[in-house]
C-alpha cells in the first residue's frame, strides 16, 4: 500500500471524543474533548455584559460566560457579538479560567482535527491506552532515562532523570520530549529541567537537538541556562491531557472505564467493576449509551481495592 503520511483519526466515545494523529504505528499527537466544551476556532454569538477598555465579558443565550479581548472601541455593553473562541476553559487547582474569545469580524478558519479527522469505530489496538496511561502516570520512559511531568498553575514542568551521563541523557531526552508534547496536547508555558551541563558546548548541542526535534511544533524557546533549564512557550488552546488528569482524574477514569466496557466482546452481560468513587461519575445516559452500542445489559459493581484508573470489564452469563 502507498504511504499516506500522518492522519488524524477520531473515535466518538461515551462522554468524550478522542483524536490521534497517527503515522503508521506511531502516535504523533492526541486531542480530547468533552461534550459541551468550547474549543478554539468555534464560532458563536454572545452578548457583551461588561467592558473595561479592550477587554470584557460576554454571555451566551444559555448563560455561559466568556472573556473577550481586542474589543473595538465602538462596541458597547449590551451589544450582540459574533465571536470566535481562542482558548477553551481551564480548570486549575483552586480556580477556574473562563474560555477566551475575540470578535469574529474577519473569521479565520482554524483546523479542528476532531471535526475534520477520519471517523473510526475503534483506534488501532493499544494506541489510546498507551497515551492515556502515560498521561495518567505523568511519566515517559526512554532508553536510560525518564521524563517526569508535573502540572502547576504557572506552567507545566518536566524533570529529566536517568542513569546516563548528563550530556548523553539530555540529548537522548529531546526526541521523547518532543513526542510527548504532541501526545499530551501541551501548550502554554513549559519548563524543562535538564541535567546541569557545565560546558557551553554541551548546552549548545542540546539546544541544537531541541531545535531539530521541535522543528514542526510552533513555539518560542529560551536557550539552556547554566542550571540546565529551558522554557518553551506555545499557543495554549485548552486543557492538555495532563491538565485533565490533574483536575479531573476521576472524570478521566470514568470515561476510560466506559471505553473498556464498550470494547469487550462477547454475548451475555457486561460486568464493569470500578472503584466506588467512580460509580457516582457514571451518568445514567452514559450507561444507557454503552448498552445501546454493545447490545448487552451493563452491570456495575464496586471494589474499593481497585485503583481509580484500574476499572475492569468482562462478559458474564445472562441475567
Amino acid at each position: 500500500m502507498p504511504e499516506t503520511g500522518p492522519e488524524w483519526v477520531v473515535e466518538d466515545g461515551v462522554g468524550e471524543t478522542r483524536a490521534l494523529l497517527i503515522d503508521g504505528d506511531t502516535v504523533l499527537a492526541a486531542k480530547l474533548r468533552w461534550p459541551g466544551e468550547f474549543y478554539r476556532g468555534q464560532e458563536l454569538t454572545a452578548k457583551l455584559v461588561s467592558k473595561r477598555g479592550a477587554r470584557g465579558t460576554a454571555m451566551t443565550a444559555e448563560g455561559r460566560e466568556l472573556l473577550v479581548d481586542r474589543l473595538p472601541r465602538e462596541v458597547s455593553e449590551g451589544s450582540e457579538l459574533a465571536l470566535v473562541v481562542t482558548r477553551a476553559a481551564l480548570a486549575e487547582r483552586g480556580r477556574y479560567k473562563l474560555p477566551s474569545a475575540r470578535v469574529a469580524s474577519q473569521p479565520t478558519p482554524v483546523a479542528d482535527p476532531i471535526e475534520t479527522g477520519k471517523r473510526v469505530h475503534r483506534f488501532p489496538p493499544g494506541m489510546w491506552e498507551e497515551v492515556w496511561q502515560a498521561a495518567s502516570s505523568g511519566e515517559v520512559t526512554f532508553d536510560g532515562g525518564s521524563l517526569l511531568f508535573a502540572v502547576t498553575p504557572a506552567m507545566t514542568l518536566v524533570d529529566i532523570d536517568g542513569a546516563r551521563d548528563s550530556r548523553s541523557l539530555a540529548l537522548a531526552a529531546t526526541g521523547p520530549l518532543a513526542r510527548s508534547l504532541g501526545e499530551f496536547d501541551l501548550g502554554g508555558s513549559i519548563g524543562i529541567d535538564f541535567p546541569t551541563l557545565e560546558a557551553k558546548a554541551d548546552r549548545k548541542a542540546v539546544d541544537t537537538a531541541m531545535g531539530e526535534a521541535l522543528g514542526d511544533w510552533p513555539h518560542e524557546r529560551t536557550a539552556m541556562n547554566g542550571f540546565g533549564f529551558v522554557q518553551l512557550v506555545a499557543r495554549l488552546e485548552g486543557p492538555s491531557l495532563l491538565h485533565r488528569f490533574a483536575t479531573s482524574r476521576v472524570g478521566m477514569a470514568a470515561r476510560m472505564a466506559l471505553r473498556r466496557a464498550e470494547m469487550v466482546d462477547g454475548a451475555g452481560v457486561t460486568l464493569l467493576t470500578v472503584h466506588p468513587a467512580l460509580k457516582a461519575k457514571l451518568r445514567p445516559e452514559w450507561l444507557s449509551e454503552v448498552e445501546r452500542r454493545t447490545g448487552r445489559p451493563l452491570r456495575i459493581e464496586t471494589d474499593p481495592g481497585l485503583a481509580i484508573e484500574a476499572a475492569a470489564a468482562q462478559i458474564v452469563g445472562h441475567e
